[in-house]
């Protein structure tokens, strides 16, 4: 099982989100949770449609942190 790296960003509408490491891969919503939902469904499409091409599975590589900043 691999584990990649989601980023969700709220928006004027509700909640975008996206893979970076699955270029192509971005899902809409108008909930945080639906949006989750919506991206955890699109991550198995996208992995099967690459599969079904012969691509290959790319391999998480992008980290995430959250940086402290005094301001």
């Amino acid at each position: 099982m691999k584990e990649y790296a989601v980023i969700f960003e709220q928006t004027a509408t509700g909640w975008s989100a996206y893979v970076p490491d699955l270029p192509g891969l971005g899902v809409a919503g108008p909930t945080y949770e639906a949006t989750e939902q919506l991206l955890r469904e699109g991550i198995v499409f996208h992995i099967e449609g690459l599969r079904a091409d012969g691509d290959p599975i790319p391999e998480p590589t992008t980290r995430v942190a959250r940086m402290p900043i005094s301001a």
